[in-house]
């Protein structure tokens, strides 16, 4: 604290100054050079007895930048009576000077209690399970607690985080074999999560397999009816133009009966060249002959 015996003061940026005169604060500080009242040259000459007399000054500095504050090997009974020892971090800041300085005797050692006291409370009332399962529920009732205190004081909590948590020697024994049995409980259960996606998989792509061969046979066989049906329709085709044909022979051999005889002696012709053929001519109503002609 800056007295009258200096000549001046430099209050940083980062800082404010409370300005007492004979005790009593008449104004706060910000950042720069400030000048402490002195006596003029004439007045010094005046004896003093009847010299003016100046007020005592004094010059608080209060840092307002964020800070951090740890609380240390707290042992804590949680709800279900197990004795483990937590460290707390805090961070924080100055917001009120007047009030950090006037409403507390120190704010830092005013904020340690008030942080202790709140973690007992919280931890009294969690099972370990639940501090275990949960750390952040934990360092969020403690920020909650505090908050609205420290504003009294003119502080502003920014962060109350659970730093370490430390278990009897036993208990920590059993802690690391319940975390190592956790760690291989999460494996196994990504291992089958794994397994059944791989086979959720697998079972997509035979069901996608069988699909397009089933498509696939679906098209060949309508592409087999299809040219089935096709060939059907050609044939058809073919032979009612064959039946036209004959239709229209038939017609011309009733107009031109040479025509016919003609294609007979065709026949006959052809017969001729094959051995072993045998042609049967009828001639008359009551008479019938047989005439076996032998092609050699």
């Amino acid at each position: 604290m800056a007295t009258t015996k200096e000549r001046d003061i430099i209050i940083k940026d980062t800082h404010r100054g409370l300005w007492y005169e004979d005790g009593v604060l008449t104004r706060i500080l910000e950042g720069g050079r400030y000048k402490f009242p002195r006596l003029k040259f004439y007045e010094r000459l005046v004896p003093e007895p009847w010299r003016k007399r100046l007020p005592k000054i004094e010059i608080a500095i209060v840092d307002m930048r964020e800070r951090d504050l740890t609380i240390k090997g707290q042992e804590i009974l949680t709800a279900d009576k197990v004795a483990i020892r937590v460290s707390i971090i805090v961070q924080f800041k100055v917001t009120n000077p007047q009030a950090a300085l006037h409403e507390v005797e120190s704010y830092s050692e005013r904020i340690y209690s008030d942080v202790q006291l709140a973690a007992r409370r919280s931890l009294a009332s969690m099972t370990l399970e639940e501090i275990l399962t949960n750390r952040n529920k934990l360092s969020e009732e403690i920020l909650q607690d505090v908050k609205e205190t420290a504003s009294k004081y003119g502080v502003a909590i920014v962060r109350a985080d659970v730093k370490d948590l430390i278990f009897p020697g036993n208990l920590q024994e059993i802690m690391n074999r319940v975390l190592a049995a956790e760690r291989m409980s999460q494996v196994q259960l990504v291992e089958a999560r794994t397994n059944a996606e791989t086979q959720k998989l697998e079972a997509q792509s035979r069901l996608e397999t069988e699909r397009l061969e089933a498509e696939a046979n679906a098209a060949t066989q309508r592409l087999l009816a299809e040219t089935q049906a096709e060939s059907q329709r050609i044939q058809t085709e073919a032979d009612i133009l064959a039946l036209r044909e004959r239709a229209q022979a038939a017609e011309a051999y009733t107009a031109h009966p040479a025509l016919l005889r003609l294609r007979e002696l065709d026949t006959l012709r052809e017969l001729a060249r094959t051995a072993n053929a045998r042609i049967y001519i009828g001639f008359d109503k009551h008479m019938q002959s047989e005439t076996r002609i032998n092609a050699d």
